[in-house]
């Protein structure tokens, strides 16, 4: 288990023009580094793809910053913004 993502819960947000195969990428990309989602919520705006997901990193092979790294690059190659926050900053910034 990684140090930096024992914790196990992280926010991912996805957001960019629609287009074919959005979720499939992400998908398989989680799922060559040990990620499961555990929840996902997505919907088109004016023809903007939106995507939120709970995933749990307890198996994720990769640590957190490693992780936000690769998730920026696959989002440049497919032409949309992803994001990764640690469940407990997403909450936290997300506080009323």
């Amino acid at each position: 288990m990684n140090e930096k993502t024992q914790d196990g819960g992280a926010i991912v947000t996805v957001v960019g023009s629609d287009q074919v195969g959005i979720i499939a990428q992400i998908s398989a990309f989680f799922a060559e580094h040990g990620i499961n989602i555990e929840d996902i919520n997505q919907t088109i705006l004016s023809g903007n793809f939106v995507m939120m997901m709970m995933v749990n990193l307890r198996q994720s092979t990769l640590p957190l910053e490693k992780l936000k790294e690769e998730l920026a690059g696959l989002g440049t190659a497919m032409h949309v913004s992803i994001s990764i926050l640690h469940e407990q900053v997403f909450t936290a910034m997300h506080r009323i």
